[in-house]
């Protein structure tokens, strides 16, 4: 079985076709800059030609930067005021002409990583971070997800915790290598002591580059970069609208 899945992002709204039983693309990924300002009627169009450039009949989902609950948009942190308590489920089924299912990004790349990367099989508390424009963060025990989760939004020295440690903080203000796993630590630091997880896995884009700072990081659980990388959210989102089809 395949599905489409779309990842919208700070910067880039991405989508590919998904083997549900694989986790690989088929074909080619495609990627649209997110629109600025991204109001709810811009961003439905981009995510409505997205699905027009595939062709695309089947199951469709979308990972949204935000807690969804019965496909409603709660917050919308890096996205605009418009989205705040927007059906977006009903938004971008109406734009695309096919049923669209919503789900947070974080909850996305974590459901794609428990299902094909470093937390397959695993037991336990898991918790995956994305680390890109802001921290997403996913919550598994015992290989069940607990939606909604924002612990990017949880204060670290009077400041949310992506605001010191988003991969996006370390280019806007030119961090190096090491001063940003400072920062990351105390931030990882800071999660324990609330969850204390048993593995934390670390995505986003950032993880690519796993090698320049995952050798600079301490912390009680164990911490591995993710292995579908910045994939896991279109793998996720398309995982997501798979099973709620078959449902």
């Amino acid at each position: 079985m395949k599905a489409l899945g779309i990842d919208v992002g700070g910067s880039g709204v991405k989508g590919a076709i998904v083997d549900l039983r694989t986790g690989e693309f088929v074909g080619d990924r495609h990627r649209i800059a997110t629109p600025e300002p991204a109001t709810t009627k811009a961003l439905t169009r981009v995510v409505a030609r997205l699905v027009e450039q595939f062709d695309w009949k089947g199951p469709v989902g979308c990972g949204m930067p935000g807690p969804v609950k019965g496909g409603v948009l709660m917050t919308a942190v890096n996205l605009h005021p418009s989205w705040v308590g927007a059906k977006a489920e009903e938004l971008y089924s109406r734009a695309c002409g096919r049923p669209v299912r919503v789900v947070n990004d974080a909850d996305a790349a974590g459901i794609a990583e428990m299902k094909f990367g470093a937390g397959k099989g695993k037991k336990g508390v898991v918790v995956v971070l994305t680390l890109g424009t802001g921290i997403g963060s996913a919550v598994f025990v015992d290989g069940r997800l607990v939606p909604n989760t924002e612990f990017g939004q949880m204060e670290v020295r009077g400041k949310r915790g992506e605001r010191r440690a988003a991969a996006r903080v370390k280019k806007d203000r030119g961090l190096s290598w090491e001063e940003w796993a400072e920062r990351l630590n105390e931030y990882l630091a800071s999660l324990e002591t609330l969850l204390w997880p048993d593995l934390v896995i670390l995505g986003g884009g950032v993880s690519r580059r796993a090698k320049k700072f995952m050798g600079m990081l301490s912390t009680r659980a164990t911490v591995v970069p993710a292995m579908l990388e910045n994939r896991a959210g279109i793998v996720g989102a398309a995982l997501f609208a798979g099973s709620r089809v078959r449902r």
